[in-house]
């Protein structure tokens, strides 16, 4: 997806404008997430507000938290590994036979142990009181359907909610809320950052591959949830820029190949990807940066 930028917004603020970066859903695709942070580190260019949806939110969590690059990218190419090979069996059993072991609202095929472990090890106690900067985590209420952001208490109960995919993972209880993946409800949360007064939004999205079985009804079914998906996207993206003064630059890496979540093997090309996305905004992205106020 390439977008025209028109030319950069005045200056709207006194002082070093605020830049966000905002990390949408993707599954493992989000990795390419610290393929743009090499670019950020590179160029200096400072971070004041993170905003994460389900997989976005585990590295907005690590930015938000002044971890390193370096440091994302070593624990990104073993914390991936194994998360999703296992069932959750009182889950399934629940759902199939209910009169026998009980209906459950917190039902997931996948037996979310190791992934909450991964969680764990990364971010331990940490709560938002402990960030360098704003971190708002995108999840959506489960009871309701509606958008939630976790701006408060652990930051680890907050990104296991954010990537709660509907039927592969357990819901996730906080403050009296059952919460599931913010991809559902809002899986580029853009509006958040304009909320806090950013002027200058890095937004990272990720469309969707295009199934190439379409002599199946669920080829068919993957080609039509991609097609509506990417238009969602591309029309976020466009109503932002029209409707509000803060410059969203999109980065939407182009891959070449279908991404599950249990492809592994794929993390040093997501990486690349993701680099190299930021590489081709970064031009302009040095004109806005010129054209608004200089650091004071």
């Amino acid at each position: 997806m390439r977008i025209d930028h028109p030319a950069p917004a005045p200056p709207v603020a006194a002082g070093r404008p605020r830049v966000a970066l905002v990390l949408g859903a993707g599954g493992l695709k989000c990795v390419a997430a610290v393929g743009l942070w090499r670019v950020l580190a590179r160029e200096r260019i400072p971070i004041d507000v993170a905003v994460g949806c389900s997989g976005g939110a585990l590295y907005a969590a690590a930015v938000a938290l002044g971890r390193e690059q370096q440091w994302a990218e070593e624990r990104t190419r073993e914390m991936w590994r194994d998360l999703f090979s296992r069932f959750h069996y009182r889950s399934i059993a629940h759902a199939l036979l209910p009169r026998a072991f009980g209906a459950h609202a917190a039902f997931g095929i996948v037996d979310d142990r190791r992934l909450n472990a991964a969680v764990r090890d990364l971010y331990g106690d940490a709560t938002f009181a402990d960030t360098r900067i704003p971190l708002h985590i995108a999840t959506t209420d489960f009871t309701t359907g509606a958008r939630h952001t976790v701006q408060s208490g652990r930051i680890t109960d907050a990104i296991r909610a954010s990537v709660a995919i509907p039927l592969l993972l357990r819901p996730w209880p906080i403050d009296g809320r059952l919460l599931v993946d913010g991809g559902a409800s809002n899986p580029l949360p853009v509006d958040v950052a304009i909320r806090e007064g950013c002027d200058i939004i890095l937004a990272m999205g990720f469309e969707d591959a295009m199934a190439d079985d379409l002599d199946s009804l669920a080829g068919m079914l993957r080609r039509t949830t991609a097609i509506v998906q990417n238009h969602l996207l591309r029309a976020t993206f466009a109503f932002y820029n029209i409707a509000h003064h803060a410059e969203v630059i999109p980065l939407i890496p182009q891959f070449d190949r279908k991404i599950g979540l249990k492809d592994t093997s794929v993390i040093p090309y997501l990486l690349d990807e993701g680099e190299k996305a930021a590489e081709e905004q970064l031009p302009y992205l040095r004109r806005v940066l010129a054209a608004l106020p200089a650091t004071t």
